[in-house]
C-alpha cells in the first residue's frame, strides 16, 4: 500500500466548492438512478440519551477509481448542536484505504445542499423572488449556497421555533427571519424544509401552484415536514432514492403515491420530464445517498492537490 492521505477540515472545505459539488453530484445521482452504482441500506444508531443520530452510509459509483464509507452524526443536546463525521475512501480495485477526510460533516453538508441545488436546477421556477427556508441549522445556509448556484435570488426569509437561531440564519443567508411557517411560505417561489420534525410543518393550503419544495429534514423514520396531502397535489413529486424515501423520507407517510415518484438522477438523464409549466408543483424529497459522498470524496481527491498528511 503506497499510504493513505489524511485531509482535514480545512483541506476539505478548500478542495470541496459548491458548485464543483452539485455538479458531481448530479452525475452520482444519474449513475444511481441508471443502475451504475452501488448503495447498501443506511445505518442508525441513535444516543438517545445525548439526542444523538449517527448515519452510516456508503456507495461506490460503477467506474469510479474509488469507493466511499461515511459516518455522520448529529449530537443535540447542545447548544449549538455537535456536528462531526469522517469519510474513509477505499481503492475500488484493491479494497486498499486511500484517504481518511476528518471533515467534521462538512462532505455531508456540502452534499446535502447540493442535492438541493440539482433539484432546483430541474424543477425550481426560472425566476426565483422569493424563497423560504424552515429551519435554521446548518442545512439553512447550504441549501441557500446551492441555491444561489442555479438561481437568482431576491428576496429570503427563515423560519424557526427559536427566535434567536431564526434571526442569525437568516443574517447568515442574507434575509430576514419570519414569524410563523405561515408567513415564511407565503407567495414563495422555492420553499426548502430543513428540519428534524416528525410532524407537518408546511401545510398544502399555504402553497401556490407554481412552488417548489426542496424537503431535506426527513431521513428517518419517523420524520415529518410536509402535510402529505401536498404530495398528493404535486405535479412533479421527485426523490433521490425511491427505495429510500419509502422508508426515511416523506413518501413513508404518504405510500399511495409512491407509483407518481420519479428519481432525480432519471430527470436529470432526460428520463423523465421536470418542470415543465410554470403553474406546476414541483416537490423533491431528499433523504441523502451515499453515492453523494463517493462523489464529494472524488471531487475532494482530485482537487485537493498535495493537500493533507501522507502516512504509510
Amino acid at each position: 500500500m503506497a499510504g493513505v492521505r489524511i485531509l482535514r477540515e480545512q483541506d476539505v472545505r478548500a478542495a470541496l466548492p459548491m458548485g464543483a459539488c452539485i455538479e458531481a453530484v448530479e452525475r452520482a445521482l444519474v449513475a444511481y438512478s441508471g443502475g451504475a452504482a452501488e448503495l447498501p441500506a443506511v445505518i442508525h444508531l441513535d444516543v438517545p440519551e445525548a439526542r444523538g443520530e449517527i448515519h452510516v452510509k456508503a456507495g461506490h459509483v460503477h467506474g469510479a477509481p474509488t469507493y466511499a464509507v461515511k459516518v455522520a452524526s448529529g449530537f443535540y443536546a447542545v447548544d449549538p448542536p455537535a456536528i462531526d463525521g469522517l469519510v474513509v475512501v477505499f481503492d475500488a480495485t484493491t479494497g486498499a484505504p486511500v484517504a481518511f477526510l476528518l471533515d467534521g460533516g462538512y462532505v455531508t453538508d456540502t452534499r446535502t445542499g447540493a442535492a438541493g441545488g440539482v433539484a432546483a436546477r430541474w424543477l425550481a421556477p426560472e425566476h426565483v423572488a422569493v424563497v423560504a427556508v424552515i429551519g435554521t441549522g446548518i442545512q439553512a445556509r447550504r441549501q441557500v449556497e446551492a441555491l444561489r448556484c442555479v438561481r437568482d435570488l431576491t428576496e429570503i426569509r427563515v423560519w424557526g421555533r427559536d427566535a434567536d437561531h431564526a434571526s442569525a440564519a437568516a443574517a447568515d443567508v442574507g434575509g430576514v427571519a419570519a414569524l410563523s411557517v405561515e408567513d415564511a411560505v407565503a407567495g414563495a417561489d422555492v420553499v426548502i424544509t430543513c428540519t428534524a420534525s416528525t410532524e407537518p410543518l408546511v401545510r398544502a393550503e399555504w402553497i401556490a401552484p407554481g412552488t417548489h419544495i426542496t424537503a431535506v429534514g426527513s431521513d428517518g423514520a419517523g420524520k415529518h415536514e410536509l402535510d402529505p396531502e401536498l404530495l398528493r397535489r404535486a405535479d412533479v413529486l421527485a426523490v433521490d432514492s425511491l427505495e429510500q424515501c419509502r422508508r426515511l423520507g416523506e413518501l413513508q407517510h404518504v405510500l399511495d403515491v409512491v407509483d407518481e415518484a420519479v428519481e432525480l438522477g432519471t430527470i436529470c438523464a432526460g428520463g423523465a420530464p421536470g418542470r415543465t409549466a410554470s403553474t406546476q408543483l414541483t416537490i423533491c424529497d431528499l433523504t441523502g445517498v451515499g453515492v453523494q459522498d463517493v462523489a464529494a470524496a472524488n471531487a475532494v481527491l482530485a482537487n485537493a492537490g498535495d493537500a493533507g498528511e501522507l502516512i504509510a
